[in-house]
């Protein structure tokens, strides 16, 4: 096992942008995205389905980086009615939108054969159906806007590869990865790019909660470095997605791992 490399600093890659990212209450991708973006120099829109926890990062992040450059509004991604309201209120409180990042997602572990319509139904509209509805609320902004924005989106490995109980998340993952691609083809007309992060196994509590630590110790023992991802090297990923280091992608999965089949 490969100890955890040094925290990258910023570099103010992202100076003067404005981002939305879902699913950025607590410790996960999507918190220690937020983080990123702002060490990098943007103004962040956090979003969460959970208002309590939304509520106390906000508060967390606009401590140490101010409060003008933080904000917050509670988003449901399977309710179109609020995702519409997530992106007017990036609009109106900072008169434009420049990054959104999709990472809102839900797994869970079930057989095929005891899956019911119910499981596989939920782990598809959170994870794929949201992604859809932020990605076109953020492809329609950016096009009445004129043109120009960034999507990034987070799929995950097992939408390239089998692990039993995970049918559900696994198709929604590659669907993610299937509109990442098409996204980025229409939306290059009007100079937006839309990529794919990839990660295999980044350690959270979420994750700790819903997998069994046998489960964890195999996924973790498959990893090149043996260990997992901290969140916030999927999020130096992410940043590299969003900055003009990345100006000729679109349509990419970036694998952040060193498994992909």
């Amino acid at each position: 096992m490969t100890a955890v490399p040094p925290y990258v600093p910023g570099h103010a890659l992202l100076d003067g942008r404005t981002a939305v990212i879902t699913a950025a209450a607590g410790a996960g991708i999507g918190g220690a995205t937020a983080r990123k973006f702002l060490e990098e120099g943007a103004r962040v829109l956090v979003s969460d389905a959970h208002p309590r926890r939304l509520k106390e990062t906000e508060q967390a992040l606009a401590e140490e980086f101010g409060a003008e450059h933080v904000s917050s509004l509670p988003c449901d991604v399977t309710d179109e009615e609020q995702v519409t309201a997530l992106f007017a209120e990036a609009v109106r409180l900072h008169g434009r939108l420049d990054v959104v990042v999709n990472n809102a997602g839900l797994g869970g572990t079930a057989a095929l054969v005891d899956m019911t319509d119910e499981q596989w139904t939920r782990v598809l509209d959170v994870t794929l159906n949201g992604t859809f509805r932020c990605t076109r609320a953020a492809l329609r902004h950016f096009k009445d806007s004129g043109g120009g924005g960034v999507v990034v989106n987070n799929a995950s490995v097992v939408g390239w590869r089998a692990q039993a109980g995970q049918a559900h998340y696994a198709a929604a993952k590659a669907g993610v990865m299937a509109l990442t691609r098409c996204a980025a083809i229409e939306a290059a007309a009007y100079g937006v790019r839309v990529n794919a992060v990839s990660p295999s196994l980044a350690m959270h509590p979420h994750l700790v909660k819903v997998t069994s630590e046998e489960l964890l110790a195999e996924l973790t023992e498959r990893e090149a470095f043996g260990r997992y991802a901290e969140p916030w090297e999927i999020a130096n990923v992410i940043v590299f997605l969003a900055s003009g280091y990345s100006s000729y992608m679109t349509g990419e999965t970036v694998s952040v791992s060193s498994q992909r089949a």
